[in-house]
């Protein structure tokens, strides 16, 4: 089984640099307006304390955990929104309060949890690995949106890694909510790292294959970016309908971005 130690120091490290970033903030700092819309910045901290509290529930009381659940599914596509907008109601000292004490308790929670353990989640169930991989693509997108409504550029690491790999883990998942039938065959990816060098996955003599910017690849699998947008270059039909329909996130398909019309970042 996969250690799961190195992907919860990534997730502390990446949650440490968003909380630099928002701790200083004022009142109409936290009511500016995100690229997601209706969301403003205490809608995206709201949202990463609220998944961390789910997760922590799964891990630690899966019985609460799937109440949680069935109260989702009674207002399917609302829940989210939902759950933002009442945490961002808090006065944002409570607010940044709760994600710090949530996030610690998950992450001493996923270092304590059993070797091999799974646990339910809204998609598949997940080890502590794959909890941990997931919450920090969670925090590394949103603290995309929150750096973008600051007018900050948060400078890629290679923590990018992770998310990455769930990108290409997910990739029949993304065919199937698209109901699309999955590529039988591996895809090869190339990617240059944020620190420059190369990594790859799947079989070298591959058909389809997908190469650029670690970077933009995670921009894609999070929605952040729209591909016409990204240094992403597609061979093979497969892969190239993969760049349309990409998401590393559990849930229906999304929305996306508008393309800006414009490749610099």
């Amino acid at each position: 089984m996969a250690d799961p130690t190195p992907v919860i120091d990534d997730l502390c490290a990446e949650s440490d640099e968003l909380d630099r970033l928002v701790a200083g903030l004022g009142g109409k700092e936290w009511a500016l307006d995100t690229p997601a819309p209706g969301w403003t910045v205490a809608h995206q901290i709201a949202h990463l304390a609220w998944t961390d509290r789910s997760s922590l529930l799964a891990v630690t009381d899966q019985g609460a955990f799937a109440r949680e659940v069935e109260k989702a599914l009674t207002e399917p596509g609302d829940f989210v929104d939902n759950a933002a907008r009442e945490g961002a109601g808090l006065p944002p000292a409570r607010l940044l309060a709760d994600w710090r004490a949530g996030r610690e308790a998950l992450e001493n929670a996923l270092r304590a949890a059993p070797e091999g353990a799974r646990f339910p989640w809204y998609g598949p169930p997940m080890s502590a690995a794959s909890m941990a991989t997931a919450r920090l693509m969670e925090t590394w997108a949103h603290g995309l949106d929150v750096a973008d409504a600051l007018g900050v550029v948060r400078p890629p690491t290679d923590r990018l890694r992770h998310v990455v790999r769930l990108g290409i883990r997910t990739r029949d998942f993304a065919f199937g909510v698209h109901g699309l039938p999955a590529p039988f065959e591996q895809f090869r990816v190339e990617l240059t790292a944020p620190s420059g060098g190369l990594w790859t996955y799947g079989p070298e003599d591959a058909t389809d294959r997908v190469t650029g910017p670690a970077l933009d690849f995670c921009l894609l699998v999070t929605q952040r970016a729209h591909r016409a947008d990204l240094a992403l270059t597609a061979d093979g039909p497969d892969a190239d309908r993969w760049l349309d329909i990409a998401q590393a996130f559990a849930g229906p398909p999304g929305g996306g971005r508008e393309p800006k019309g414009d490749t610099a970042r």
